[in-house]
């Protein structure tokens, strides 16, 4: 068996191995994923996995939406929130209060300074798992 032929049957092994463990019903996969900003006075969505829409609430707080509902609530979520400025003000993206809704059919994520006031971000990526 030629090296060529050696690693064509080590890629086909481990295609197989990686398909049978990681489908797409693996708790690990993200169910949903979004990178959107708040820009020119807009909703921008840059690119998405099973999100249909994102609404600005208000200053900082956003409702993000899911093309294919959840199966519940009971999902784990997590994002990250780039600074509008470059003064060094951090923003981060955070569960504000019981006031945050959370379904299956969408989230509410709020973004704040380090100060705890709501702020809006160019750029705010978010991934869920379930």
């Amino acid at each position: 068996m030629s090296l060529s032929e050696r690693i064509a049957a080590l890629a086909a092994r481990v295609g197989f191995e990686v398909g049978i463990k990681a489908n797409r019903d693996h708790p690990g996969i993200a169910r949903a994923w979004a990178s959107f900003g708040y820009i020119n006075d807009h909703i921008v969505m840059v690119s998405a996995f099973n999100v249909v829409s994102v609404e600005r609430l208000a200053t900082g707080r956003y409702r993000v939406r899911f093309s294919q509902p959840m199966p519940d609530a009971s999902y784990c979520w997590s994002a990250l929130a780039r600074s509008s400025t470059d003064n060094g003000t951090q923003r981060i993206a955070i569960v504000r209060a019981s006031a945050d809704e959370k379904t299956a059919e969408y989230v509410d994520v709020s973004c704040a300074t380090m100060a705890t006031s709501f702020a809006d971000s160019t750029e705010i990526n978010l991934v869920v798992y379930r």
